[in-house]
């Protein structure tokens, strides 16, 4: 879909507006995945992603910063295990936008909101909480049960 910004509270989804207002937060009283709902979810999206990219960022520039030699062993080996823990935050992380970028690609394929396991309609509370959702909750519970079963040991 083509989009150009038009204001804050607008965006030009395939040659119409859609305009959100201040507050607005999908309900099941409208069409599911209207343009508003898709624009919403899409907004949500890239705040999230802007969010992520800026904490590596500051994560990036603090660990440039940090380059202390610790004379003690044990602050030194602190200092490595404290760099690994974030270091690994920051892999969940860039995995993280990955999913985001798909669920972004979605929304533009007219997919996103969608059980990909069933075809039926995610629920708006639980995109609303998780919005890189792509099974429903029955479907995500019975891929967990079928993972509980069959994992390896």
């Amino acid at each position: 879909m083509a989009k150009a910004a038009l204001s804050k509270s607008q965006t030009i989804v395939l040659g119409k507006a859609v305009k959100l207002e201040s507050g607005y937060r999908p309900t099941n009283d409208e069409p599911f995945m209207n343009d508003r709902q898709r624009e919403y979810f899409r907004r949500k999206l890239i705040a999230w992603k802007d969010e992520i990219i800026r904490d590596a960022e500051l994560t990036l520039t603090a660990m440039q910063s940090d380059t202390d030699a610790h004379p003690d062993l044990v602050d030194r080996a602190s200092s490595e295990g404290d760099r690994a823990i974030e270091l690994r935050a920051r892999d969940r992380q860039r995995k993280l936008i990955a999913k985001i970028d798909a669920a972004l690609a979605r929304i533009e394929d007219g997919s996103y909101g969608y059980c990909e396991e069933t075809g039926e309609p995610i629920s708006l509370a639980r995109l609303d909480a998780r919005p890189i959702a792509t099974l429903s909750i029955e479907a995500q519970e019975r891929h967990e049960r079928r993972e509980k079963i069959y994992r390896d040991d």
